[in-house]
């Protein structure tokens, strides 16, 4: 029996954008860890970090950087125009998403109201992989299509 489709790849079917499904041991977790398991350089797996102002008002922000980047919290607080950002425990990132950390996907989470941000520097590949809404798969596709299907605001993070 083929397994479900994540809610990603429906999304990406539904709007017609091309793409691949890339299955891998959901014990991984990381950036590193699915850059090892699908043998992609980890500046194309781009990791959702959910993002709240410090202390939280209203939606989390989800940020989609490259694996192997790390995120200046300040540098993004002055970006966004607020004083302070802290990134979410993961029990409250999975309270807040209704998704399991190592899933976190802001495809699955588009038109929930999330406020989102996608790495300028993604841009620069082929195709960058993205959760595709659960543990243990990502999706394959062009960086442009990403952020026309998504809508996100790109910023150099």
């Amino acid at each position: 029996m083929p397994a479900k489709k994540p809610i990603a790849v429906k999304l990406l079917e539904a709007r017609r954008v091309p793409h691949r499904l890339v299955r891998f041991d959901p014990a991984v977790r990381s950036a590193e860890g699915v850059a090892g398991a699908t043998g992609v350089d980890r500046a194309r797996v781009l990791k959702t970090i959910v993002v709240e102002e410090d202390p939280p008002r209203g939606r989390p922000y989800l940020i989609m950087v490259r694996g192997s980047a790390e995120l200046d919290l300040k540098a993004l607080a002055a970006a966004l125009g607020v004083k302070r950002l802290r990134i979410a425990r993961p029990a409250d990132a999975e309270r807040l998403t209704g998704l399991k950390i190592g899933g976190i996907s802001a495809l699955a989470l588009l038109g929930r109201g999330f406020p989102a941000l996608l790495d300028a520097a993604a841009l620069q590949h082929e195709t960058v992989l993205v959760s595709a809404g659960e543990r243990g798969a990502e999706v394959e596709l062009r960086p442009s299509d990403l952020a026309a299907v998504t809508k996100y605001r790109i910023v150099d993070l």
